[in-house]
């Protein structure tokens, strides 16, 4: 079975492994403390040119995102986010487990825009019974999105000044961070990134590492007292040098965006490849998600030889399915899907 399922079936990048390695019987502080953490920290501080930031290392998505949310918001606040946004349908209810609730926003290929932020602030505001209502505390966006899609740099200056009129803090989930930076139509620079967000993530389980996530402060006022909370809510690795080594080992010479790079480009061979039979999708996607819309019982073929993930029914007999491209993926594994998708 060839697996298009996710971008996160693979281990580690071998440099990831290699490092790890080399540093085994290497004695360090724990909890983050130590020398390969305090690197990595630079090195993120040097890309995103902000030598303010603070930044943290945690082992998960989910993890970082519920930490991050609860340490944000106060108890009578609730985030915003889209309506397909990852804390909304993919975490178990892990941000409202905080005793916060997540307020969804009608999204349009995953995004939301200043203008909905702009209504929902002013509808809570204006209800003379807001007292006894979620108050929005704070907005939640991933880039790229549940769908595949990305922001621009306009979308994202937009979106920030909105939220700093507000007094709303922006974070952006990075999951696959590096993916949507590799997409072709993408503006953005982590510099953009870093000084229009208030915090954001860095992803490394999806983009080549074992495990892990580099949480980015880098609004003053949000960094006080975050390791506490990490320790709170039980995201505090006493081994904490291998999440370090393991961004050290991924930002080095660039390795995080030339492995985004390959996901992306075999990733728009695949679409290519639907396009070209006649397949129409759900999204129009440049990273490493793509979601054709194809007849079932064409699926059931390609079924006996890919895995994919099931994403939506369109009718009765068309679906919408998810491949996805990672930084392991091979090509020859993506050419015999070509190949296949051709004999459909």
């Amino acid at each position: 079975m060839i697996r298009f399922e996710c971008d996160y079936a693979e281990g580690a990048h071998p440099q990831i492994l290699k490092l790890l390695t080399e540093t085994n019987f290497e004695q360090t502080p724990g909890y983050g403390t130590d020398i390969y953490c305090d690197k990595a920290r630079a090195m993120i501080k040097d890309l995103c040119d902000f030598k303010g930031a603070d930044v943290h290392f945690l082992t998960g998505g989910t993890q970082a995102n519920m930490t991050v949310i609860a340490s944000i918001l106060r108890p009578h606040q609730g985030v915003l986010c889209a309506e397909t946004g990852h804390i909304q349908n993919h975490e178990t209810g892990a941000v409202e487990a905080t005793g916060h609730k997540v307020l969804p926003l009608p999204g349009k290929d995953g995004k939301i825009t200043a203008a909905q932020i702009e209504t929902a602030c002013l509808e809570h505001r204006n209800n003379a019974e807001h007292e006894h209502m979620v108050q929005p505390g704070m907005v939640y966006i991933s880039n790229p999105t549940e769908t595949g899609t990305i922001y621009s740099r306009n979308e994202l200056k937009t979106l920030s000044a909105v939220c700093r009129s507000h007094s709303l803090p922006l974070f952006l989930d990075g999951a696959r961070l590096g993916y949507g930076l590799a997409a072709a139509p993408n503006d953005l620079t982590m510099a953009d990134i870093a000084a229009l967000c208030d915090v954001f993530t860095i992803g490394g389980t999806k983009v080549g590492a074992l495990f892990g996530e580099a949480v980015v402060f880098t609004n003053p006022a949000l960094q006080t007292d975050f390791r506490y909370m990490i320790k709170q809510r039980g995201g505090m690795l006493a081994k904490g040098r291998l999440l370090g080594i393991q961004f050290v080992a991924l930002l080095e010479n660039g390795l995080y965006f030339d492995i985004s790079a390959h996901a992306v480009e075999l990733a728009l061979k695949i679409k290519t490849a639907f396009i070209k039979k006649g397949y129409a999708f759900l999204y129009d996607s440049f990273t490493n998600q793509q979601f054709p819309i194809i007849p079932d019982r064409q699926l059931e073929i390609l079924a006996r030889k890919y895995a994919y993930s099931f994403w939506q029914r369109i009718d009765k007999q068309l679906s919408a399915v998810r491949f996805c491209t990672s930084w392991a993926t091979k090509k020859t594994d993506v050419n015999a899907l070509i190949h296949d998708i051709g004999e459909l």
